[in-house]
């Protein structure tokens, strides 16, 4: 207090200033941290059960030292240099300096590739099901700022990390923006973008989406990917325009599907791809990208594609692929020979499969020739081995491919959702049939007339196919007019129109089904929603997570309501997760065993686990630790303790009045009670699992005679949920 400290106060200054006595509230982090990790060590991490363990002897992982000078340059774009030394001679320092069509002119002109590295999204999305944490990205990302400043970005957040981090992690995605943005100061960010799904998995009004472009850019994002999953650049436009307003680069991405050569698939022909292109040129984007989600371009078909754009348009191209097939490599250097600006690929440990192809190979293979990246292939190594290390600690969400999969040119399916739908189908018990789901998938695709499949689409298609093998549907099945399906919701919304619309249209006897009469929506989706009411948004966010909500935060419920509040009472109970090192965060702190938390610059946790007690007649038991020399204790309930797994009685296929569930989940919603009337269409309840929620819809007319379910309950497939009364 200026006053105290130059003896200006009498006996008075304590009554007079009663703000001094107004002691902020302590966040006891460490407190709560204790709490998750004593819960985790006890019971178990949820997300790691039954599935398999890190190597014992699993190496430490360790970032490349930041001794010497960094490495990695090729020709620059400006000058000067970055926080704590780092070099910032590249497309960051151009943006800052001259803005994003500097930066844009700078691609067509540079001789050499320019690289994204997608370890940090696109890369583990593919192969570790999202689940990679910002612990283990900021470790290394100060190495990235000092040895690989030649790098053209770093695709490092957007896409389903977004929700994942909340959803699975416990931790925000704007702490892991701003954490990478602070350590890397002079290297491009990068971020994808679904168009007007911005994030998520559905149209959100424009307003959402324009905040939530200004915010990203704000906390640290310089280049968005953008895309739309059906290929329409209408619904592209209010993103497009709002990166241009925040003086950021705009990628505009064209998704590839089917096959270029395919005279059976008129549909997606050289001219349905150049015709996009000049829309998307037209609409103001500053790079073109060519998202070849699935893996499915071939080196022939990169080759000609890359060189009509680039002559049609005037604009660089950026081109995305993924390895699935095993050829994608090849599809790169064809793509190279054909003048392609830049290239995504993944560091050579998290690389190949359902990911990019492997960054290190791609560099020896252009090194000494004409288009040389200028990256050193020793560096790569390095950043290899550190990521080598790291992927052992998430052997339990590890895709199990073995080999590349020529499957992929049947079903098509992206990269990104491999690992992902894999895990949908674990979770549903259908771990053993993945070729089944593969195939339905497949079949799906021609049941909606052949659709571009990226997220939210891909998502669809991989929703229906897990119900039709869960259930035993074949494609007759939900095609027949007569046979009740319980459509996902998210089936349901796009043939509504809710994610645009699909060039030609949806089959029409199958839209007739599952909208039962319904009109799609006419136009663009975002259009005919009503503004976001943000100040009544904050204020239901504030009263159920009992925060002051950020405007990232606000973003976040906006986008994700029920995510971010379940985030929120995570956070509240167990403090910021995400400065745990990985080991402990999934699989505790056996007595015996000690750890080093880095909660702040200068900040460090030194916890030792000293014991586990035994568990009391309430089922709670006390763990005891050591944290910074001091003793503490926690005490928790220990659910493995006589637990018991009730069985529920299934259904009976014969017996009209049984309304069986037709998949594993939880029942989210009941919207009938016993002895209530309901007509055939009615609403019956909800069940949801892993991202896919599903309405039962009453089949005929009658009544409720007994319900044997509740909301929070989880069923398996086939269990019985509710009895019609004899007619």
């Amino acid at each position: 207090d200026e006053a105290f400290r130059d003896g200006r106060v009498t006996t008075r200054f304590i009554d007079d200033n009663p703000a001094l006595l107004s002691f902020p509230r302590p966040r006891d982090r460490a407190s709560r941290l204790l709490r998750y990790i004593a819960e985790v060590t006890v019971n178990g991490h949820p997300e790691v059960a039954g599935r398999p363990t890190p190597p014992a002897h699993a190496q430490t992982p360790r970032p490349p030292r930041r001794s010497g000078a960094g490495s990695g340059g090729g020709s620059g774009a400006g000058a000067g240099s970055g926080a704590g030394g780092a070099r910032s001679d590249g497309a960051k320092a151009l943006l800052d300096a001259q803005g994003p069509e500097a930066v844009a002119e700078w691609m067509r002109g540079e001789t050499r590739v320019l690289v994204t590295d997608t370890t940090m999204r696109d890369a583990h999305q593919s192969l570790l099901a999202t689940r990679m944490r910002t612990h283990d990205m900021c470790r290394i990302a100060d190495a990235y700022a000092h040895h690989l400043p030649g790098l053209f970005s770093l695709e490092c957040w957007g896409g389903a990390t977004f929700d994942v981090a909340m959803r699975f992690l416990g931790e925000s995605p704007w702490e892991r923006l701003r954490e990478l943005r602070r350590r890397v100061p002079n290297i491009l960010l990068q971020m994808l973008v679904r168009a007007s799904n911005a994030v998520g998995y559905t149209n959100y009004p424009d307003n959402v989406v324009r905040g939530f472009i200004a915010r990203a850019a704000g906390s640290g994002i310089d280049l968005f990917r953008i895309f739309d999953p059906l290929n329409w650049v209408e619904n592209m436009r209010v993103s497009i325009d709002a990166v241009r307003e925040t003086g950021k680069l705009c990628e505009a991405a064209i998704c590839y599907t089917a096959d270029l050569h395919d005279p059976d698939r008129p549909r997606y022909d050289l001219d349905y791809y150049l015709a996009m292109a000049r829309e998307l040129r037209d609409a103001g984007t500053h790079i073109l990208g060519i998202k070849d989600m699935g893996g499915l371009l071939k080196p022939a078909a990169a080759h000609e594609l890359v060189t009509a754009l680039r002559r049609e348009t005037g604009l660089p191209v950026h081109f995305h692929t993924h390895d699935t097939s095993g050829v994608a490599a090849a599809s790169v250097l064809a793509a190279v020979d054909a003048g392609v600006d830049a290239v995504d690929l993944a560091m050579d440990s998290l690389s190949g499969f359902t990911s990019q192809p492997c960054l290190g190979s791609v560099v020896e293979a252009l090194r000494r020739r004409p288009r040389d990246t200028g990256l050193d292939p020793a560096r790569i190594r390095e950043f290899s081995d550190y990521w080598e290390a790291v992927r052992a600690q998430y052997a339990a969400f590890e895709t199990d491919m073995r080999a590349p999969a020529s499957e992929v040119y049947l079903h098509e399916m992206p990269g990104g959702q491999f690992t992902n739908l894999r895990e949908q189908a674990r979770a549903l018990g259908l771990a053993e049939r993945w070729h089944e789901v593969a195939s339905a998938y497949a079949e799906v695709n021609r049941m909606f007339g052949d659709i571009i499949k990226v997220t939210p689409t891909s998502k669809v298609v991989g929703d229906l196919a897990l119900v039709m093998v869960s259930g035993g549907l074949t494609r007759a099945d939900v095609e027949d007019p007569d046979r009740e399906i319980a459509f996902p919701e998210s089936v349901i919304g796009l043939f509504r129109g809710e994610l645009g619309r699909m060039p030609g249209g949806f089959p029409e006897v199958l839209s007739r089904k599952i909208l039962k009469g319904e009109q799609p929506i006419e136009g663009r989706p975002g259009a005919a929603l009503p503004p976001a009411d943000l100040e009544a948004a904050r204020a239901s966010a504030e009263a159920a997570t009992g925060w002051t909500l950020s405007d990232e935060e606000l973003h976040s419920y906006l986008l994700y309501p029920k995510v971010f509040t379940d985030y929120a009472a995570h956070r509240t109970r167990y403090g910021p997760v995400s400065v745990l090192p990985t080991e402990v965060y999934f699989y505790g702190l056996p007595p015996g065993r000690e750890t080093s938390i880095e909660l702040d610059r200068g900040l460090t946790l030194v916890i030792h686990c000293l014991a586990i007690g035994e568990t009391d007649e309430e089922g709670n038991v006390r763990v005891f630790f050591e944290l910074n020399g001091q003793p503490r204790s926690v005490k928790i309930e220990n659910r493995k303790a006589g637990t018991t797994v009730a069985r529920r009685p299934k259904a009976d296929p014969a017996n009209a009045c049984h309304v069986s569930a037709p998949m594993p989940g939880v029942v989210a919603s009941v919207a009938v009670s016993e002895g209530r009337p309901v007509v055939a269409g009615d609403l019956l309840m909800t069940i949801e699992a892993m991202k896919m929620e599903t309405a039962l819809h009453a089949e005929r007319d009658g009544s409720v005679a007994a319900l044997h379910v509740a909301p929070g309950q989880s069923v398996d497939a086939k269990d019985l949920l509710l009895e019609y009364a004899a007619a």
